[in-house]
């Protein structure tokens, strides 16, 4: 599946054979973030939660990927929750950019697939935010915790989702069904 890992393998296996200056011209060509990519995906995909599931659209690409979240308690269980994620050339110094795809009625995710998760932030007050120590795994293992224990209607990024969880929780509970049937399954 690492089509990208097969190319550094190779690549670092010619080096020896090419000339100097060849062999520093085939290095520029593979970025820091994908020789990251390529031990964070092997990683990721062996620590995977049962609730998750990763897609790469283009094997070759790995800084561009599909996350499956398909929660099996809570709220928004039952539903099938798409991320978009993209992993942006300054990582590991920047988080990657994730959206959710999928329409959902969440504190923490606007309906237009904004995300609140502290490790996503590249600054962050309380010192939760993103750091170089972080993986992919982090970010994925944080996307399904919204789902559970990181639901959280305290901080959230949709207002009105709070409010109507705290105003009414058995109506929330009603309109998240709502949503899953019409948009998440």
């Amino acid at each position: 599946m690492l089509t990208l890992a097969s190319k550094l393998k190779r690549d670092d296996g010619l080096k020896g054979s090419r000339t100097s200056a060849t062999a520093s011209d085939s290095t520029r060509r593979v970025s820091v973030r994908d020789r990251l990519l390529v031990k964070e995906v092997a990683e990721l995909e062996a620590n995977l939660p049962c609730t998750c599931k990763v897609h790469f659209p283009d094997p070759n690409k790995l800084h561009c990927f599909q996350l499956t979240v398909t929660p099996d308690e809570g709220y928004y269980q039952g539903g099938k929750f798409q991320f978009e994620t993209e992993v942006p050339d300054a990582y590991n110094m920047v988080p990657p950019k994730v959206r959710c795809l999928t329409r959902i009625w969440h504190p923490n995710i606007t309906e237009t697939g904004e995300i609140c998760l502290s490790l996503l932030r590249e600054h962050s007050i309380d010192g939760t935010g993103w750091a170089p120590t972080r993986t992919l795994k982090d970010v994925v293992w944080g996307l399904n915790s919204l789902f559970t224990d990181l639901l959280n209607f305290d901080d959230p990024l949709n207002i009105e989702a709070a409010e109507h969880h705290l105003r009414d929780k058995e109506d929330f509970r009603n309109k998240v069904e709502d949503y899953i049937k019409r948009y998440a399954r």
